[in-house]
């Protein structure tokens, strides 16, 4: 048996949108690298991450919203679907938006990883990929498992050029067009 793969995947794009528009509301649909996948709702600590960091967004960007849980077409010609769980984009950036939305204009994503056995895959392997191929210039993972934060930047051929894991605690630059810089030492307090 083959692998799936963008080339060959699961289900037509629109039928997966489909299918998402149709989840429970319990249920977060995402489909990347052409496989449906079933991503975990949110828990407490993951709120605060996204609320913490929302906060710092403001107040060095207050041109900018970290737009949480905003799903967006990635991947190469746009056949993905991330439901990342934030999107910095300029104030007002996705009003009249359809609710799958095109990356352009997007300047970083984020994700926070759950404690399930996909995450390795779809947040260190897919995520970059599909980010990266959408030309969204800044990628920032906050690995709770690890206890690390990684920015991927500079994108170029569907891959970023640049991303090291730091710990948690350690000063964050993040590149332009972001601009901010994030002192991380807070995340140990959400890690569980």
């Amino acid at each position: 048996m083959t692998p799936q793969t963008a080339d060959r995947p699961q289900m037509l794009v629109e039928e997966f949108e489909e299918l998402a528009r149709n989840a429970p509301e319990l249920v977060r649909l995402e489909f990347i690298t052409g496989k449906v996948a079933v991503k975990p709702v949110p828990d407490g600590n993951h709120g605060e991450i996204i609320r913490w960091l929302q906060k710092l967004c403001m107040q060095h960007r207050p041109d900018l919203w970290l737009y949480a849980e905003r799903e967006l077409k990635i991947e190469e010609y746009r056949r993905g679907r991330a439901k990342a769980d934030a999107a910095l984009a300029p104030d007002e950036h996705f009003a009249g938006a359809p609710e799958w939305s095109e990356p352009d204009g997007v300047l970083m994503a984020v994700e926070i990883t759950s404690y399930d056995r996909d995450a390795n895959q779809r947040d260190r392997v897919d995520k970059p990929r599909g980010y990266a191929a959408a030309g969204i210039p800044v990628y920032l993972l906050i690995d709770r498992e690890a206890g690390s934060v990684t920015v991927y930047a500079d994108p170029e051929d569907g891959v970023y050029r640049s991303g090291a894991p730091q710990p948690f605690g350690a000063v964050i630059e993040l590149p332009d067009p972001v601009g901010i810089t994030l002192e991380t030492e807070k995340l140990k307090d959400f890690a569980g």
